[in-house]
C-alpha cells in the first residue's frame, strides 16, 4: 500500500495552544466536508485526546459546528462495558460527545452486549459488519487507491511506546490486510482485550491528525521524526490528503 502523504508537524507552546489548534483544525474539516457531501464522518481515540478536543464544546464552535451531521467511530475500543472506566466510549461520552448535539443512531460504538462478554474477536467481527453496512449506506466511501474505508478524519494519540490505536510494536496486528477491524488478547498496556482498526483503513482516511504531548513520548517522536524507525506503529501513519503531527514543547523535547 503506498504512503500517499509526507508528514507534517507543527510544535505549539503548550497543551491549551494544540488544544486551540485541534479544534480549529477539525471545525475546519467539519465545514468543508458537510458543504461538499453533507456529513463528516471524524474517528475518536483514547486517552488524553477527549481531554484536548473540549475547546470543540465552547465557542465560537459549539455552535457554529453542524452537529447533526457528524458520525463518530473509534479508531480502537477496549472490550469492556460502556460505563466501565476502561472505556473509550465513555471517556469520549463524559467528556465530548455528552455535550454536543450529535444524533445517537451517528455514533458507533463497540457492541454493548458482546463487549461484556470480553469476546474481543466477536466485537471485532461486529464491528467491521457496522462499518460494512454504512458503506451500503453511502456513509462512508470506499478509497479509491487503496479499497479500504475512508473516513474523513481521525484524531489519533500515540504511546510512550509508540503504539497508535491498539497496534502495538511487536505484535502481529500492525501486518493485517484482510480486515478493516482486528482483534487483540494480549495488549501490553491493560486492559489486554481490544479491537482496533487495521494500518490500511487507518492509512485510507482523508485527514489524519496525530496528537502528541509529554516528556514520556519525546523518546518515540524523536526515533519516528529524526530516525524513521519503522519498527513503532506510528511511524506507518500515513494518511490520503493530509498527515499532521501536533506536539506540544514536551514532546518535541527531544527533536
Amino acid at each position: 500500500m503506498a504512503t500517499c502523504t509526507q508528514r507534517k508537524m507543527i510544535v505549539f507552546p503548550s497543551k491549551n495552544e494544540l488544544s486551540e489548534a485541534m479544534a480549529e483544525y477539525t471545525a475546519n474539516l467539519s465545514a468543508k466536508f458537510c458543504k461538499e457531501k453533507g456529513l463528516f464522518t471524524v474517528v475518536l481515540s483514547g486517552g488524553d485526546l477527549i481531554d484536548w478536543l473540549c475547546k470543540l464544546v465552547q465557542p465560537p464552535y459549539l455552535n457554529s459546528i453542524e452537529w447533526s451531521k457528524w458520525h463518530v467511530f473509534w479508531v480502537d475500543e477496549r472490550v469492556c462495558s460502556w460505563d466501565d472506566p476502561d472505556s473509550n466510549y465513555k471517556l469520549a461520552m463524559d467528556g465530548f460527545l455528552s455535550k454536543v448535539p450529535i444524533p445517537n443512531k451517528n455514533i458507533y460504538a463497540i457492541d454493548k452486549h458482546y463487549a461484556v462478554d470480553g469476546n474481543a474477536e466477536h466485537c471485532a467481527a461486529v464491528y467491521q459488519e457496522c462499518l460494512e453496512n454504512l458503506v451500503k449506506e453511502s456513509i462512508i466511501p470506499i478509497c479509491s487507491k487503496t479499497q479500504y474505508p475512508q473516513f474523513d478524519l481521525q484524531l489519533l494519540g500515540m504511546g510512550p511506546d509508540g503504539h497508535m490505536a491498539s497496534l502495538f510494536p511487536g505484535h502481529p496486528q500492525i501486518n493485517v490486510r484482510d480486515k478493516w477491524v482486528t482483534h487483540i488478547t494480549d495488549s501490553p498496556k491493560p486492559p489486554p482485550r481490544r479491537i482496533t482498526f487495521t494500518l490500511p483503513v487507518i492509512n485510507s482516511a482523508s485527514y489524519n491528525l496525530m496528537a502528541v504531548c509529554d516528556k514520556e513520548q519525546a523518546h518515540a517522536v524523536a526515533e519516528i521524526m529524526k530516525h524513521n524507525n519503522m519498527s513503532l506503529p506510528s511511524a506507518h501513519l500515513s494518511a490520503q490528503v493530509e498527515t499532521v503531527w501536533y506536539l506540544d514543547q514536551a514532546a518535541a523535547s527531544m527533536l
